[in-house]
């Protein structure tokens, strides 16, 4: 068996872990999202508006979420050296962006059982009041949203000075970020389906859109929670044995000019940061002179791969 010096690696690729400006940003987004929660619950049982009401209590989800986000950066970054963390401490993240989709289910459930029970036990509402309200949150979310969108476009732009060009071709943005991005997203559109529905109901007299305003941001949320738990547990189940690096990996093992008559008979890739993937490998050879070191100098092509088990069997 031929392996690659993992602690060395650990040593390279220590300081990937994290997101400075994602970390600051959700921290402030969630402290913002908390001071708004307050305002939007306490105005929503004053004016009577389901809309409104269900857009701060599912903001509470939010900001306990976004604050689980601030939270996995700053144990990521704690742990980094950790040796007890083989690959690292980005899963932390992960794990974090996963949990966020979980609340986000619960936000929408909520959301749907709200909003039926005011269809079904309608009650008058302070439109004028409960609009400026909405509007307010509106803003704090679009003014958060920005905050995490320049976030993100930091991280990005550090990561085009750590690749070369044409060599990190398969690119993954950072997830627990984008939980966090998604939760502000989420606010954001039930403020819009919430200004929607008071309007009609101030001046068309359509008090039912209200809570079917509700019924509809539950569904948007509950999508956007689906596909997050995806994202994310994949990369918690190491689904990744269908991305394109897997059948590049197999490429150059068997077709690779230095390793020809060679023969991949397993192959275990999974991922181990944002754009960085190990690799477990058994070949058949022919060739009595393959070293492990020239299938992972074959390797070294991919950029993205860090590290690369190599098991060599010589047929007689």
């Amino acid at each position: 068996m031929h392996t690659h010096d993992l602690s060395a690696w650990k040593h390279t690729h220590v300081f990937d872990t994290g997101n400075p400006a994602a970390e600051k940003g959700t921290r402030l987004v969630m402290w913002i999202t908390l001071a708004m929660m307050v305002i939007e619950i306490v105005a929503g049982y004053g004016f009577n508006s389901m809309a409104l009401l269900a857009d701060g209590w599912h903001m509470s989800s939010h900001a306990l979420a976004i604050g689980l986000s601030a939270f996995a950066y700053a144990a990521a970054r704690r742990y980094a050296s950790d040796p007890r963390f083989a690959f690292g401490t980005w899963k932390i993240e992960i794990l974090a962006g996963y949990t966020s989709a979980i609340f986000l289910v619960g936000v929408a459930g909520s959301m749907l059982f709200q909003s039926v029970e005011r269809i079904l036990a309608p009650e008058p509402i302070h439109y004028a009041e409960a609009l400026v309200i909405a509007a307010i949150g509106l803003v704090v979310n679009l003014v958060c949203a920005m905050i995490l969108g320049k976030a993100h476009d930091h991280h990005d732009h550090g990561h085009a000075h750590d690749h070369h060009a044409g060599h990190d071709h398969h690119h993954h943005g950072d997830l627990n970020l984008k939980s966090a991005y998604i939760h502000v997203v989420a606010d954001a559109a039930t403020s819009v389906l919430a200004i929607a529905a008071l309007a009609g109901g101030w001046f068309y007299g359509w008090s039912w859109l209200d809570p079917v305003m509700g019924i509809v941001g539950a569904i948007l949320v509950g999508v956007w929670a689906k596909n997050l738990m995806l994202d994310t547990g994949k990369v918690l189940l190491d689904r990744e044995m269908d991305h394109p690096v897997v059948s590049e990996i197999r490429e150059v093992v068997e077709s690779g000019p230095e390793i020809s008559g060679t023969r991949c008979t397993d192959l275990h890739v999974w991922r181990v940061g944002k754009g960085s993937y190990a690799c477990a490998v058994s070949l058949v050879t022919h060739d009595p002179a393959l070293t492990a070191e020239q299938v992972r100098a074959q390797l070294a092509i991919h950029e993205e791969i860090v590290h690369v088990t190599a098991e060599i069997h010589q047929c007689r």
